[in-house]
């Protein structure tokens, strides 16, 4: 694998000794300030670009080859990025140096012919026979296979059904769409719909991928298979049900399709409101539209033309440079600006930049604009409580989350703003609801309460490993943080239960998974600081055993990293080239142990401030030339979608070493 670019070892070490200079660390944090503020939007929000994997290209690709639409030379940009990340054996990754995925690299060869490169071409024979050799097109899951439908190249036979009736099911009934995860429901009511209408656009047989299925198409099994090891399994008891629904459908047996449909489109409808698109996420934006056509919406018809807009936003245009010869175009999986803006005006307000600083007055006022005001779908499980909080993206009102509200409400604690009354009502307001959104195993989800029906994740339409949104220990020890600003301590009964669940959690060798970030480091790092926060003892035996384990597994260079593969094989964690935001990580969750003085939090430090560039930032990429690419430390659905947050690697190493810079003068 090749080395991540600016994250070498310096030739010419700023420091003959471990400890560093506290000069040098204040004016570090002073150039990372700096250069943070310098990103700042003039309207006061910060936004990071979010990066994925090349997914996002191949759908674009199918989406408006699917609608003919889309435009030519933006097509064949997009063509232009996701080939750039094809790997040596022919395989596309879902990160950057993890193994070849099967459902992506199929996505990408299909999109690749759609676009007009021949089968013969060398990077084609390659991706063919990788996929060949790691169980072809019927190794794909449940969301490629019905986009592969749509274009002729799979059976809606034979893809799990996801069939519109399942929005006419009552909320007190145990299969419900609100007992699946919010991304699951924005996603699947605009797929049950196409589902129901089956769109097909054939396509020229030199674009069909035939030739991907092991042994060939018609002598493919493309159905689901039992599971032959285990026969009385909920597995078997839902491809069973899945089995009876594709039955009743070939048989014409849905009496009430039609309501359904109806019901289905009106709910995605009422969702385009107060939004920025279905969900603000690519996923469920792109089947919306898909949806509205199938539905009969025309090109032209307000709806469709919103929808669609709203789409392309998520597109960023890239031109020729030295390292490409060729403009690219790619999209974002959804953006950012209200996390990343949280993230900074804390991390700023943490490093001294003072509460009335105009430019933190500014943000904090663009933040209190984005307070949800409207019930959303969080509020079919918790009725009586009246909105608050925020979202992570621009607008998206129907999803505000647990984890975004929990960070505003650290950021507007370092702010003073002129309208005292109004900052403190908003903050009240947030602070109640995300008591209300507390799990009854007193952690927090992200988007709903108690969505922990485990056996949902068995049904066949879920193998994208997200179907539900249960309570995790990196939001919950982000919530004692905030809580403990707000002079909450261990006194209050709900902090109490959100430390019990967080310390049942913890794993046999003292770290704790992280959910939302990659992922032991990430869920460590928060809870340690959470558990800090609310006062919990540094000495006892499960932060010494978190800060043990940070310790362990701290690099030889003196950072830490860990790679998305650890969610594929727990026994790597804490294993991965060091990056600047897993190793501020590290440092904070030390730090939150009460670990300012070992070799480990020294080595630390001198990691982060030998590869601090000039203007005060850090990179955060590996590869070379055309095929330099930021390293994933956030996570989107694990083992299945995985993003780079490009701001990470800003605003944690500034809270890294300012919170390392107070613990030195606390000590001097």
């Amino acid at each position: 694998m090749s080395q991540p670019q600016g994250l070498h070892p310096s030739t010419a070490p700023r420091f003959g000794r471990l400890d560093a200079d506290l000069g040098d660390v204040k004016a570090a944090v002073a150039k990372s300030a700096e250069y943070l503020l310098s990103r700042q939007h003039p309207d006061g929000y910060w936004c990071g670009e979010l990066e994925a994997d090349s997914m996002l290209e191949a759908d674009y690709i199918f989406l408006h080859t699917l609608l003919e639409s889309g435009e030519p030379a933006r097509l064949r940009r997009a063509l232009t990025e996701m080939m750039r990340y094809q790997n040596e054996n022919g395989s596309w990754s879902l990160y950057p140096g993890g193994p070849g995925n099967i459902s992506l690299t199929v996505k990408c060869y299909f999109s690749a012919k759609l676009m007009g490169i021949d089968r013969r071409d060398a990077r084609m024979v390659k991706a063919r026979e990788w996929a060949l050799a790691n169980g072809g097109v019927v190794a794909c899951n449940t969301f490629t296979k019905m986009y592969l439908c749509a274009l002729g190249q799979y059976d809606y036979d034979a893809v799990p059904a996801i069939p519109p009736e399942i929005v006419l099911f009552p909320k007190w009934f145990y299969f419900n769409i609100y007992e699946i995860s919010s991304w699951s429901r924005s996603i699947l009511v605009p797929l049950a719909i196409i589902y129901a209408k089956k769109p097909f656009k054939k396509v020229p047989a030199e674009q069909g991928i035939d030739e991907l299925f092991v042994g060939g198409r018609e002598n493919a099994n493309l159905r689901l298979r039992w599971d032959s090891k285990k026969l009385v399994s909920w597995r078997n008891f839902f491809i069973g049900v899945d089995r009876v629904m594709h039955w009743a459908e070939a048989v014409h047996l849905r009496p009430v399709r039609k309501l359904a449909l109806k019901k289905a489109e009106k709910w995605m409808l009422d969702r385009f409101e107060m939004t920025d698109g279905l969900g603000a996420i690519y996923p469920a934006m792109m089947n919306a539209i898909i949806a509205l056509r199938c539905l009969g919406y025309s090109e032209d018809d307000p709806q469709v033309i919103r929808a669609r807009d709203e789409f392309e936003k998520l597109g960023i245009e890239e031109p020729a440079s030295d390292v490409m010869a060729e403009p690219t175009f790619r999209m974002q999986p959804c953006v950012s600006p209200v996390w990343d803006t949280a993230q900074a005006v804390f991390a700023l307000g943490e490093a001294g930049v003072p509460a009335d600083d105009p430019r933190m007055v500014q943000a904090a006022d663009w933040l209190l604009s984005k307070e949800v005001r409207h019930k959303g779908d969080w509020a079919v499980k918790v009725p009586n409580t009246q909105p608050g909080g925020w979202y992570f993206e621009f607008n998206n009102e129907f999803y505000p989350d647990t984890d975004d509200t929990a960070q505003v409400l650290l950021a507007l604690n370092k702010v003073n703003h002129p309208s005292e009354r109004r900052q403190h009502d908003v903050c009240q307001r947030a602070i109640e609801w995300e008591f209300a959104m507390q799990c009854r195993n007193g952690g927090w989800g992200s988007f709903d309460k108690d969505n922990t029906k485990m056996i949902f994740q068995y049904i066949p339409f879920a193998d994208h490993n997200a179907m539900l949104d249960p309570p995790t220990v990196d939001i919950t020890g982000r919530m004692l943080e905030m809580l403990a600003a707000y002079g909450f301590t261990q006194d209050d009964k709900r902090v109490q239960k959100a430390i019990k669940f967080i310390l049942s959690e913890q794993e046999p060798d003292g770290s704790w998974f992280g959910r939302w970030g990659v992922n032991y480091i990430y869920g460590t790092f928060l809870v340690l600081r959470g558990l800090e926060a609310v006062g919990f003892d540094h000495n006892e035996p499960q932060v010494q055993q978190g800060a043990e384990w940070i310790r362990m597994v701290q690099n030889a260079d003196g950072g830490w990293g860990e790679s998305c593969g650890t969610y594929d094989d727990p026994d790597t964690r804490g294993v991965g080239v060091s990056t600047p935001s897993q190793t501020a990580w590290a440092m904070l969750a030390l730090l939150a142990a009460g670990d300012d003085r070992s070799d480990s939090i020294a080595k630390g430090v001198r990691w982060l401030l030998e590869r601090q560039k000039q203007d005060g930032s850090w990179d955060e990429r590996m590869g070379e030339g055309a095929r330099v690419e930021s390293i994933i430390t956030g996570t989107g659905f694990p083992k299945v979608f995985y993003l780079a947050y490009t701001l990470y690697r800003q605003y944690f190493p500034l809270m890294a070493l300012t919170t390392y810079h107070r613990a030195m003068e606390r000590a001097a």
